[in-house]
């Protein structure tokens, strides 16, 4: 099989609207998507794109993709790159297009001077952690992820 990883264009929106939902379900997390196909479309490939996707391939066939953007290491006074969403149809698993689109932004990241390339897991997703440790990734257990959202970033905004 003939890997190859491409830039996202415009015209693969719908089909990188399919891929966010169908990593939500793998994720039980279906519930929480309500993107609007149409803004996605203009945040992703509008006049300031706000993130840039992937489109992973075997055979020419799209089968998997990445969303990621870049963040900011203030201690290493460098940016890095974010990874958002990496999602792998169940029947590609295993055929190495994972690994190959984790490369690929390694690569990026190389080449565009980034400190890091990072990413989060659900701590239930034992089959990604494993996937990601034989990568040579560590767990960042010192951290803890925090979010403010909905009702509670409006009211903030207004503080």
């Amino acid at each position: 099989m003939a890997i190859s990883i491409r830039p996202a264009a415009p015209a693969d929106l719908p089909l990188i609207a399919q891929f966010i939902r169908d990593l939500a379900v793998y994720e039980k997390l279906a519930h929480e998507v309500r993107f609007d196909e149409a803004t996605l479309g203009e945040k992703l490939f509008g006049p300031r794109p706000y993130a840039e996707v992937v489109i992973g391939e075997l055979d020419g066939e799209p089968q998997g993709f990445a969303l990621f953007f870049h963040n900011f290491s203030t201690f290493e006074g460098r940016p890095g790159v974010y990874l958002e969403d990496l999602f792998v149809r169940p029947e590609a698993r295993g055929s190495g297009l994972g690994k190959a689109m984790l490369a690929h932004l390694a690569q990026l990241s190389v080449t565009r001077d980034c400190a890091r390339l990072e990413w989060s897991v659900l701590d239930w997703n034992t089959p990604a952690i494993g996937f990601y440790q034989n990568l040579g990734a560590k767990l960042m257990d010192e951290w803890t992820v925090m979010r403010v959202d909905g009702d509670a970033l409006t009211e903030l905004a207004a503080a």
